[in-house]
């Protein structure tokens, strides 16, 4: 629907209404009870994405004695790239860890002793020599982070699996009861018999599926890029209604006649307001300057369904001549929903790409092809922004963590502005880390921000969310780490990271009681498909800190005014920009 200038459309209402839900819901969670229940259902905790995690356990005091559970076993096996998850009242009543491997092996895991609930294998994984597109794996199981849907008791989940020993690759979208991994009925959805859009069919041999998923209003979304860029790959964003799988709705960018790409893949997947979600592209390839759905940030209605409105994409002006032309990515991080109160617009959607930069979008009207609300140089070397990006607030301010030049962990500010500006805060110099997540004692309070050194010292790391400090100095090694891919997770005063061959668990001294099981109506049944190797369990490394170069606080900052979120969109669209002749692209090597 395009909205006149003389008022507000039905899609402008809906999203004002999007808009003062999500600011509702964060307030909601900056105030639960510490004896209330906790749950990571989704990556990064929220649909926002936003990676903060709140627990009164995680005072910074408390923090910097943050040791290992040795006690906590947690052997599980195959490869890991998703975050694990985390239900409170899971099998039995008992608190579960949830991890996924490259093997196409599912886990219930004790989140107390780190001891096999249930466990599930969903097919044989495709070896490497299988695929026409090598990704940069060593098998294509179980890539992206899960879902958990608690209303239904349901993990949905995709994998790509071979029935017939590498000949045939399929991606199945599955669900698997929450209590006992059985599948439920009507799963799994077989997405190349199931997926097209503008002509083009789904090939599961050459789509790679790495995004995390997510529900939004109980249509599941699941999200698709290439391996390496290889052959004629699509970004796929499919969507699956939870209560109904037999419907399926698919979009891809790319499938202009003669055009291809757009890949769905940052590690962070899809987000959401609570009503629509949002999504980021990377390079198209062979569109002679038209814009086919690439390098952008978009938001699709429920289906998914795309506009076409230019108040529902936004790409920037140099889409074509510089992001296509030389493989920088917008599509490397994925969308980050941020609210900053005092600023104008406050709804905010930050994006960053291989170019180096980050951008401010209004997330009521995203602008079409123009620029952003505000854009700043965050890295040195673009190549590094390849990660989910976390975004706090404290009293000081708002701010987001990412991986930034040399795979150091950085952080910038938004100010509370009209418009909002980027602002560099504080950089951690020297360590190789992954996507980063925070903890806070109430929502503004006892900010501190995690990484784990992936492709670095593999060691876990905490730093102030305020000034970068150091307030935990290192951890056992965490061995089987992936790049910008692994993260953790807290709950009830422990730390949960996921590995090759390991879940490895933290806790803070006095950490919040773990609740007592308490039985459910749901037998809990092992199921009867097991993985294909028997887990060896991976021996215990005596604890010892390493020490790293303390991060420069930036100095003084300013203070941001009251944290409460007033949602201030921007009703009137911007004006369109004029396409200015784009150059004739250079060959592709």
């Amino acid at each position: 629907m395009v909205e006149g200038s003389a008022g507000l459309s039905t899609t402008h209402l809906k999203r004002l209404f999007s808009i003062s839900s999500l600011v509702v819901a964060v307030l909601c969670t900056a105030i639960v009870s510490a004896n209330g229940q906790v749950n990571v259902t989704q990556y990064h905790n929220h649909s926002s994405r936003d990676g903060l995690y709140i627990d009164p356990a995680f005072t910074q005091g408390a923090a910097g004695n943050l040791t290992r559970d040795l006690g906590f076993d947690g052997t599980i096996v195959g490869d890991v790239y998703a975050q694990p998850l985390y239900v409170d009242n899971g099998p039995n009543g008992r608190p579960t860890i949830i991890a996924v491997t490259e093997s196409n092996n599912v886990y219930a895991l004790d989140a107390v002793e780190g001891s096999i609930i249930w466990q599930r294998n969903v097919g044989d994984p495709v070896p490497l020599e299988d695929l026409p597109c090598p990704p940069k794996l060593e098998t294509m199981g179980i890539t992206g982070t899960p879902v958990v849907d608690l209303a239904s008791r349901a993990l949905f989940l995709d994998a790509m699996i071979t029935p017939d020993g590498g000949t045939t690759k399929q991606h199945l979208i599955l669900s698997l009861n929450l209590d006992t991994g059985v599948t439920n009925p009507g799963w799994p959805v077989d997405v190349e018999a199931t997926a097209t859009y503008n002509g083009r069919i789904f090939r599961a041999k050459i789509q790679q599926q790495r995004p995390a998923l997510a529900i939004v209003d109980n249509i599941l979304y699941v999200g698709y890029g290439s391996m390496q860029d290889c052959d004629l790959y699509h970004g796929w964003l499919v969507g699956v209604p939870i209560n109904n799988p037999a419907s399926v709705t698919a979009w891809a960018a790319g499938t202009s006649t003669g055009t291809h790409g757009g890949a769905i893949w940052g590690v962070g997947g899809i987000a959401s307001d609570g009503n629509d979600p949002f999504v980021t592209t990377g390079n198209t390839f062979d569109t002679g300057g038209t814009w086919d759905g690439g390098e952008a940030v978009i938001r699709f209605q429920p289906g998914p369904i795309f506009s076409g409105d230019p108040s529902d994409y936004w790409a920037p002006t140099n889409w074509f001549d510089n992001l296509d032309q030389f493989n920088l990515d917008l599509g490397s991080s994925g969308p980050l929903l941020v609210d900053v109160p005092g600023a104008t617009p406050s709804s905010l959607i930050v994006a960053m790409g291989k170019d180096g930069h980050a951008y401010l979008l209004d997330r009521s009207n995203l602008g079409g092809i123009t620029d952003p609300v505000a854009s700043a140089q965050v890295s040195d070397s673009g190549i590094d922004i390849l990660n989910a990006a976390a975004t706090y607030r404290t009293n000081q301010g708002t701010y987001v963590a990412f991986r930034g030049s040399g795979h150091s962990l950085s952080a910038f500010g938004i100010t509370a502005a009209n418009p909002p500006g980027i602002i560099s805060r504080w950089s951690v110099p020297g360590n190789a880390c992954g996507s980063p997540f925070a903890t806070s004692t109430d929502g503004i309070s006892n900010m501190i921000v995690w990484v784990v050194g992936a492709g670095g010292d593999q060691h876990l790391h905490g730093y102030d969310g305020d000034t970068g400090a150091v307030i935990y100095a290192g951890s056992d090694p965490i061995a089987g780490t992936h790049s910008y891919n692994t993260t953790g997770i807290v709950a009830r005063g422990r730390i949960y990271v996921g590995t090759d061959g390991k879940v490895y668990a933290f806790i803070v001294p006095g950490g919040t009681p773990t609740p007592t099981p308490s039985a459910t109506p749901t037998a809990t049944a092992t199921a009867s498909a097991t993985p294909s190797a028997t887990p060896t369990p991976t021996p215990s490394a005596t604890p010892t800190a390493t020490p790293i170069s303390t991060a420069t606080p930036t100095p003084t900052i300013s203070p941001s005014p009251s944290i409460t979120p007033t949602a201030t969109p921007r009703l009137t669209p911007r004006p369109h920009p004029t396409r200015r002749p784009r150059p004739t692209p250079p060959p592709r090597p």
